[in-house]
């Protein structure tokens, strides 16, 4: 390809819009245009990268024994009615009427269509197992689409979905997939970690991502260096802390005033106190009724945790929505607790309310001679012990971070930032039982199928694979996934330099190389700008006082390396640097 035919239509400044990385590259280097919020047209380099990100993710999955299938991308909502998701979903899917008043939806997912197709003609044991998916373009209307490709609302997916007999079939095939992942990021040329993690509006018994590690990642991550256990901070288990609970006497708090001191931070300074020393008492309503969450103040509350240990399938948080009321008390002298109390003074001494239930987290174990709010506002007690509290047993409710004790070994955690780029799901039969896909087994019984379900980023990826590989100048693309492996820059236009650099260019790609020839009139800095800022791994300089010296100059653009290289040798020595970089090897 020449670059003089390439529609790459880059930019000298970053746009305003732009947000991380990736997205201002992106849309620097001539790879998309922004339609709407969270829309994007995909150009001609773009569509190299989606295209090689396809051909590895066809690859391994046709190699792990899926099969691919084109599905529609307007569904009918007769379906989701059937897979009980019509209203749980919420907002972000996208709904809409046909001329005749059908309702439809734009999909953000296929489970429900997945089904239907299944369930029409697999019919016995002897058509199982069966493992689809498809590669298109998905729609989840986010509530605030933020980072270009990264939290968009039209998206390429690839979308996987088996069905097996027996849950030890549907157990292999999870692995198969899990290692197909595997395979995949590694041939993207990405430093990646697979996570266990929630289910989350998919559904199914267990769960996992497949992160990119990148410290402009959403997703936090923990891992043990010491027994590899990893997870996403809202799954990671973090191990109890030992010791009876409330040993220590108690009745000796008292209470002091502190005036519009609400947060954490602000009561730890008034007190003198670190937040570790301070109780956080959190109210909460579910759909399985209210709850008083204990966390110690330098903790946070995990969401996913408390929806597990409760069985809740929501969690609404009530701060500062009413206040403590004096018209009722407890044996010793402290206001009852009325509704939601004031916010910043919530706290469990002389909690009594029947409806709201108290739950503490294994953090406040750890506690003694402690804060905690007073329930009246403007006042904390202080020097309250456990045994002061009521409380008889503790639960991992908490976020776990840096440092926490690991849950299985109790070594000590790292954390991370990641992008999650692929997610793997243990379905079960959660689509299978209400949707009716069913088959015969041996015995001639009728059983549900027992189903997993496998997404990959294809538009992520490619962002992610940005965050991870940028500099100041632009994209350091992992050579599997570069528009072009190998960028031809002849220094001027026409004579020797420029009929070297053809022949350079003609040789290349009869070896395979996928190259282009930057033969536009434009000045050497321009394209030496443009190369680094598109991300060609592999820059070839042609010029005179190269030629001079009975060469070309090579550039790694990933290590910045540069070598001077025999004519007659640089095909040999461009093709071992494209082949190691296939490999995933670093040039």
């Amino acid at each position: 390809m020449r670059m003089s035919l390439v529609h790459a239509p880059t930019l000298k400044e970053t746009p305003k819009e732009a947000e991380v990385p990736s997205h201002a590259l992106l849309l620097r280097a001539g790879f998309i245009r922004k339609e709407a919020a969270g829309i994007y047209s995909f150009l001609p380099l773009a569509v190299r990268v989606l295209k090689k990100i396809e051909a590895i993710v066809r690859e391994e999955l046709d190699r792990a024994g899926a099969q691919e299938v084109i599905l529609p991308t307007v569904q009918p909502a007769e379906l989701w009615m059937e897979s009980q998701r019509w209203e749980k979903y919420g907002p972000e899917l996208l709904r809409f009427k046909d001329r005749k008043q059908a309702e439809f939806c734009y999909a953000p997912t296929a489970e429900e269509v997945m089904v239907a197709l299944v369930r029409r003609d697999v019919r016995s044991y002897r058509q199982l197992p069966v493992n689809l998916y498809q590669i298109a373009n998905k729609f989840r209307d986010e509530i605030r689409p933020r980072a270009g490709l990264m939290r968009g609302r039209e998206f390429v997916m690839k979308d996987a979905y088996s069905f097996d007999a027996d849950e030890a079939g549907a157990s292999r095939t999870y692995q198969a997939m899990y290692d197909a992942y595997v395979r995949i990021f590694e041939r993207c040329g990405l430093a990646f970690r697979p996570v266990e993690a929630d289910t989350g509006a998919i559904g199914g018994s267990r769960s996992h991502e497949f992160q990119v590690l990148a410290d402009s990642g959403e997703d936090s991550i923990v891992s043990c260096p010491s027994c590899g256990y990893t997870a996403n901070v809202e799954k990671a288990e973090i191990q109890r802390p030992t010791g009876p609970l409330g040993s220590t006497p108690g009745g000796k708090f008292t209470s002091v005033p502190t005036p519009g001191k609400k947060s954490i931070d602000d009561v730890a300074a008034f007190l003198s106190l670190p937040k570790d020393r301070i109780l956080k008492s959190l109210y909460v309503e579910t759909d399985k009724g209210a709850f008083l969450v204990l966390l110690r103040g330098d903790r946070e509350l995990n969401e996913i945790k408390l929806r597990a240990r409760t069985g809740a399938t929501w969690v609404e948080f009530k701060a500062g929505e009413a206040k403590a009321t004096a018209d009722a008390r407890t044996s010793d002298g402290r206001p009852a607790v009325s509704a939601a109390l004031a916010f910043g003074y919530l706290g469990p001494v002389g909690f009594s309310r029947k409806d709201i239930r108290i739950l503490a987290d294994d953090s406040v174990r750890t506690l003694a001679d402690f804060a905690c709010g007073a329930n009246v506002e403007g006042e904390h007690l202080i020097s309250v012990e456990l045994s002061d509290l009521g409380i008889t047993e503790t639960h991992d409710l908490g976020m776990a971070g840096h440092g926490d004790p690991c849950g299985r070994c109790g070594g000590e955690f790292a954390f991370f930032r990641g992008i999650e780029v692929g997610h793997v799901f243990f379905l079960g039969t959660r689509y299978s039982e209400p949707m009716g896909c069913r088959f015969l087994d041996k015995d001639g019984q009728e059983r549900p199928m027992v189903m997993g379900c496998y997404g990959v980023g294809v538009s992520r990826i490619m962002a992610a694979a940005i965050e991870q590989n940028h500099d100041g100048q632009g994209i350091k693309w992992p050579l599997p996934l570069a528009p072009f492996e190998v960028a031809v820059i002849p220094l001027a236009a026409d004579g020797t330099i420029a009929e070297t650099a053809d022949w350079l260019y003609g040789d290349l790609r009869a070896a395979g190389i996928d190259v282009v020839i930057d033969d536009r009139p434009s000045r050497a800095g321009e394209k030496f700008a443009d190369a680094d800022l598109i991300g060609f791994p592999i820059q070839v300089m042609v010029g005179k006082k190269g030629l001079e010296q009975g060469g070309v100059e090579l550039k790694v653009r990933a290590t910045g390396a540069r070598d001077l290289v025999p004519l007659d040798a640089a095909v040999q020595r461009i093709r071992e640097l494209v082949i190691a970089g296939r490999r995933g090897l670093r040039a």
